[in-house]
Protein backbone atom coordinates (compact mmCIF):
# COMPACT_ATOMS: atom_id res chain seq x y z
CA UNK A 1 0.00 0.00 0.00
CA UNK A 2 2.82 2.61 0.43
CA UNK A 3 6.72 2.24 0.21
CA UNK A 4 9.18 1.31 2.01
CA UNK A 5 11.23 4.83 3.11
CA UNK A 6 14.18 3.19 4.62
CA UNK A 7 16.21 1.90 1.77
CA UNK A 8 19.10 3.78 2.08
CA UNK A 9 18.11 5.97 4.95
CA UNK A 10 20.53 6.74 7.69
CA UNK A 11 18.67 6.66 11.04
CA UNK A 12 20.73 7.59 13.87
CA UNK A 13 18.69 9.30 16.51
CA UNK A 14 15.66 8.50 18.47
CA UNK A 15 12.15 9.35 16.88
CA UNK A 16 13.63 9.21 13.22
CA UNK A 17 11.60 6.26 12.14
CA UNK A 18 9.36 3.94 14.16
CA UNK A 19 8.42 0.30 13.75
CA UNK A 20 5.45 -1.78 14.87
CA UNK A 21 5.06 -5.29 14.95
CA UNK A 22 2.32 -7.99 15.93
CA UNK A 23 3.29 -11.45 17.11
CA UNK A 24 1.50 -14.06 19.18
CA UNK A 25 2.12 -15.21 22.78
CA UNK A 26 2.07 -18.73 23.71
CA UNK A 27 0.40 -19.22 27.11
CA UNK A 28 -0.43 -22.35 29.10
CA UNK A 29 -3.80 -22.42 27.40
CA UNK A 30 -4.27 -20.20 24.15
CA UNK A 31 -2.39 -17.64 23.22
CA UNK A 32 -2.67 -13.80 22.95
CA UNK A 33 -1.36 -11.06 20.66
CA UNK A 34 1.77 -8.64 21.39
CA UNK A 35 2.26 -5.20 19.79
CA UNK A 36 5.14 -3.17 20.07
CA UNK A 37 6.30 0.34 19.23
CA UNK A 38 9.79 0.51 18.10
CA UNK A 39 12.60 2.76 18.09
CA UNK A 40 14.32 2.27 15.29
CA UNK A 41 17.73 3.87 16.67
CA UNK A 42 17.78 2.69 20.17
CA UNK A 43 16.18 -0.24 20.05
CA UNK A 44 13.87 0.96 23.06
CA UNK A 45 10.17 -0.27 23.19
CA UNK A 46 8.22 3.14 23.41
CA UNK A 47 4.80 0.83 24.01
CA UNK A 48 3.27 -2.06 23.91
CA UNK A 49 -0.36 -3.70 24.20
CA UNK A 50 -1.66 -7.12 24.53
CA UNK A 51 -4.55 -8.37 23.22
CA UNK A 52 -6.52 -11.15 22.72
CA UNK A 53 -7.86 -10.42 19.60
CA UNK A 54 -6.01 -8.70 16.18
CA UNK A 55 -8.48 -5.87 15.66
CA UNK A 56 -6.58 -2.56 14.95
CA UNK A 57 -7.27 -0.47 18.42
CA UNK A 58 -4.44 -2.07 19.98
CA UNK A 59 -1.94 -0.83 17.43
CA UNK A 60 -3.78 2.56 17.66
CA UNK A 61 -3.65 2.36 21.57
CA UNK A 62 -0.13 1.47 21.51
CA UNK A 63 0.83 4.25 18.76
CA UNK A 64 -1.07 6.66 20.80
CA UNK A 65 0.72 6.22 23.57
CA UNK A 66 4.02 6.65 22.50
CA UNK A 67 3.26 9.62 20.57
CA UNK A 68 1.80 11.08 23.92
CA UNK A 69 4.61 9.53 25.90
CA UNK A 70 7.68 10.76 23.69
CA UNK A 71 6.59 12.52 20.56
CA UNK A 72 6.16 12.18 16.89
CA UNK A 73 8.52 10.09 14.90
CA UNK A 74 9.10 11.30 11.33
CA UNK A 75 8.34 7.96 9.70
CA UNK A 76 6.39 4.70 11.06
CA UNK A 77 7.32 1.47 9.53
CA UNK A 78 5.32 -1.55 9.32
CA UNK A 79 4.34 -4.74 7.63
CA UNK A 80 1.33 -4.14 5.70
CA UNK A 81 -1.33 -6.32 7.87
CA UNK A 82 -4.66 -5.33 7.95
CA UNK A 83 -4.25 -3.85 11.53
CA UNK A 84 -1.82 -1.19 9.89
CA UNK A 85 -3.57 -0.82 6.64
CA UNK A 86 -6.51 0.06 8.64
CA UNK A 87 -8.11 3.27 8.29
CA UNK A 88 -8.26 4.08 11.95
CA UNK A 89 -4.50 3.50 12.04
CA UNK A 90 -3.48 5.42 8.98
CA UNK A 91 -5.50 8.49 10.14
CA UNK A 92 -3.97 8.34 13.16
CA UNK A 93 -0.62 8.48 11.55
CA UNK A 94 -1.85 10.87 9.12
CA UNK A 95 -3.31 13.40 12.04
CA UNK A 96 0.25 13.33 13.07
CA UNK A 97 1.92 13.82 9.66
CA UNK A 98 3.82 11.02 10.30
CA UNK A 99 5.54 9.65 7.23
CA UNK A 100 3.91 5.80 6.86
CA UNK A 101 6.47 3.49 5.34
CA UNK A 102 5.60 -0.18 4.57
CA UNK A 103 7.72 -3.51 4.63
CA UNK A 104 7.67 -4.95 0.93
CA UNK A 105 5.26 -8.34 0.85
CA UNK A 106 6.98 -10.88 2.29
CA UNK A 107 10.19 -9.23 3.19
CA UNK A 108 10.45 -10.05 6.87
CA UNK A 109 14.21 -8.18 6.84
CA UNK A 110 12.89 -4.84 6.40
CA UNK A 111 11.34 -4.35 9.90
CA UNK A 112 14.89 -6.65 10.71
CA UNK A 113 14.90 -4.90 14.54
CA UNK A 114 11.46 -6.28 15.35
CA UNK A 115 11.46 -9.42 14.40
CA UNK A 116 15.04 -9.40 16.66
CA UNK A 117 12.59 -8.38 19.48
CA UNK A 118 10.36 -10.98 19.19
CA UNK A 119 13.33 -13.37 18.99
CA UNK A 120 14.30 -12.04 22.35
CA UNK A 121 11.11 -11.63 24.27
CA UNK A 122 10.13 -15.32 23.21
CA UNK A 123 13.34 -16.97 24.40
CA UNK A 124 14.40 -14.49 27.27
CA UNK A 125 10.72 -14.68 28.28
CA UNK A 126 7.88 -16.27 27.18
CA UNK A 127 9.22 -19.45 26.83
CA UNK A 128 10.72 -19.50 31.04
CA UNK A 129 7.13 -18.62 31.87
CA UNK A 130 4.03 -20.44 30.26
CA UNK A 131 1.59 -17.65 31.29
CA UNK A 132 -1.54 -18.80 32.32
CA UNK A 133 -3.84 -16.26 32.26
CA UNK A 134 -3.88 -12.53 29.88
CA UNK A 135 -3.05 -10.58 32.70
CA UNK A 136 -0.41 -12.64 33.62
CA UNK A 137 1.17 -12.09 30.04
CA UNK A 138 0.64 -8.61 30.54
CA UNK A 139 2.07 -8.41 33.42
CA UNK A 140 5.11 -10.17 32.49
CA UNK A 141 5.68 -8.53 29.21
CA UNK A 142 5.59 -5.06 30.90
CA UNK A 143 8.17 -6.37 33.32
CA UNK A 144 10.41 -7.76 30.56
CA UNK A 145 10.20 -4.50 29.01
CA UNK A 146 10.85 -2.50 31.66
CA UNK A 147 14.09 -4.54 32.06
CA UNK A 148 14.73 -4.48 28.19
CA UNK A 149 14.75 -1.10 28.08
CA UNK A 150 17.09 -0.31 31.38
CA UNK A 151 19.42 -3.15 31.93
CA UNK A 152 19.39 -4.83 28.50
CA UNK A 153 22.91 -3.86 26.67
CA UNK A 154 22.99 -4.14 22.60
CA UNK A 155 26.03 -4.64 20.67
CA UNK A 156 24.68 -2.08 18.23
CA UNK A 157 25.05 0.31 21.00
CA UNK A 158 28.28 -0.57 22.43
CA UNK A 159 26.85 -2.14 24.74
CA UNK A 160 24.78 0.56 26.18
CA UNK A 161 21.26 0.05 26.55
CA UNK A 162 17.91 1.30 25.01
CA UNK A 163 17.64 3.49 27.02
CA UNK A 164 21.10 5.14 27.45
CA UNK A 165 20.67 5.12 23.24
CA UNK A 166 17.09 6.90 23.41
CA UNK A 167 17.90 9.49 25.71
CA UNK A 168 21.53 10.37 24.57
CA UNK A 169 20.27 10.92 21.25
CA UNK A 170 17.22 13.19 22.75
CA UNK A 171 19.61 16.76 23.19
CA UNK A 172 20.45 16.46 19.73
CA UNK A 173 16.67 16.75 18.65
CA UNK A 174 16.47 19.69 20.74
CA UNK A 175 19.79 21.50 19.19
CA UNK A 176 18.45 20.64 15.74
CA UNK A 177 15.19 22.65 16.29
Amino acid sequence: MYPYLLRGLSIERANHVWALDITYIAMAHGFVYLVAVLDWASRRVLAHRVCITMEADFCVEALREAITRYGTPEIVNTDQGSQFTSADFLDELRAHGIDISMDGRGQWRDNVFVERLWKSVKYEEVYLKAYDSVSAARAGLAEYFERYNALRPHRAHAGRTPDEAYFASLPTLRQAA
